[in-house]
Parts: C-alpha cells; sequence; structure tokens
C-alpha cells in the first residue's frame, strides 16, 4: 500500500498590532503532525514565504509537554507553497493561529491548491484559524469553496474572549458565513468537528485532534 502523504500549511505571519506577536498556535500544528506521523503518513511542511513558520508566543509556557515543543523542528525550514503540486499529497490540514487572518486567505497558490485538492475529492481540512485559508478558495464553478458545506472555526464569541477581536482584518465565522457556509458552532473551548463529505475543520485548539483523527478516518 502506498504511504499516505499529508500537506501542512502554516502561516509566515508574525504580529496582530505593535507589540502582539502572533504566528503558529504550537499545539495544532504538534498534535496534527504527530499523530499523521504516527499513522505513518510522510507530512510536508509548507508556508507562503517557505523558511520559519513562526510560533506564537503565546501557544506556549511552562506547562507545555516537551514532545509538542519538540515540534518546533519542523516549523524551521518550511518549504514554499508555490514549490508544491496537490497531485503528490492525499490531504491538505491548516492549523490555526490568528498569523493565518493575515497571509493565507489572499495567496493565490493556496486558493489552487485547496481547488485542486477538493476537486480531486482529497481532503481539505482546518482547524481553529487555519480556516480563514478557506475564505478566498473557489471551485473551478467560481464559488467559494465553502459555501452550502457544514463547517467550524474558531467563533466570533471565542474572539470576543480574547479581546483580539477589534484588530483582526476580518471575524472568521462571520467571514464563512457570508461566504454562504453553513456555520456549526459550540460552546466556547469545546472540542467541535464537523466533517462534510471531504472538507473536515475544527473550532479550536481543543478540537485539533479530532479534526486529525476525522482525516486519518477518511484516508483509512
Amino acid at each position: 500500500m502506498d504511504k499516505k502523504r499529508i500537506l501542512i500549511v502554516v502561516t509566515n505571519h508574525t504580529e496582530i498590532h505593535e507589540g502582539k506577536r502572533t504566528g503558529i498556535w504550537l499545539s495544532e500544528f504538534a498534535e496534527a503532525y504527530l499523530e499523521f506521523t504516527a499513522q505513518g503518513y510522510e507530512v510536508k511542511v509548507a508556508s507562503p514565504l517557505g523558511g520559519p513558520g513562526p510560533v506564537d508566543p503565546g501557544s506556549v509556557d511552562a506547562n507545555t509537554p516537551k514532545h509538542v515543543l519538540d515540534t518546533q523542528r519542523y516549523l524551521e525550514d518550511t518549504v514554499k507553497l508555490d514549490s508544491v503540486s496537490a497531485e503528490t499529497f492525499d490531504a491538505i490540514f491548516l492549523p490555526g493561529g490568528h498569523g493565518t487572518m493575515y497571509d493565507l486567505p489572499n495567496d493565490r497558490k493556496l486558493q489552487q491548491l485547496l481547488r485542486d485538492f477538493y476537486e480531486a475529492g482529497k481532503v481539505v481540512a482546518a482547524v481553529c484559524h487555519g480556516p480563514a485559508g478557506l475564505v478566498g478558495a473557489t471551485l473551478s464553478s467560481g464559488e467559494p469553496l465553502v459555501a452550502g458545506k457544514r463547517v467550524s472555526a474558531f467563533t466570533d464569541r471565542e474572539e470576543a474572549a480574547t479581546t483580539l477581536d477589534r484588530h483582526l482584518p476580518f471575524l472568521l465565522e462571520s467571514k464563512l458565513r457570508d461566504l454562504g457556509a453553513i456555520f456549526v458552532a459550540a460552546p466556547n473551548w469545546t472540542c467541535h468537528c464537523e466533517v462534510d463529505g471531504s472538507l473536515v475543520t475544527g473550532q479550536n485548539p481543543q478540537s485539533t485532534l479530532a479534526v486529525t483523527k476525522a482525516v486519518i478516518e477518511i484516508l483509512g
């Protein structure tokens, strides 16, 4: 049996406003990476610019487990999205962190990859702020990829709780609803994952493992 290959796409963006750093929410990357590799999947990590994928300092503290911290080494030298093709992968996964709200929505190459994955019947998965990468994606018909699909992502209520909502370029739940998604929300900070065909989305950091396991179940 061929080894399954997963493309993880992370942000390069590092700042919300002056003095407030952001980037990748480390647990969302780490839990998925470790779970996929434990399955024997091959994982490639890419970003719009390539090179280092910045970790949100708020996602790491004295209680962060060593195995999560250790995955930072896989973010030191990501490949550039432009060098990647959907043909060689079985699934694409977008972990969150507020950085994704800035560089992923308008990335043309990511939009093309998401369309290619989705229209080839391959798994498209995202968690927390990762679905920000889906907001610019359209199908060949020109329709938004998320239109009419059941999706979840970091909610407007969760965003209000972070107090960062007024600084962000948009609110993710509102934007997905505007695009015609059937947005499904659970209470703040509870694990929640939506599977609509080959589209898998999760609400928050607590949902990463559920999303990852749903992807594994689809891939077999």
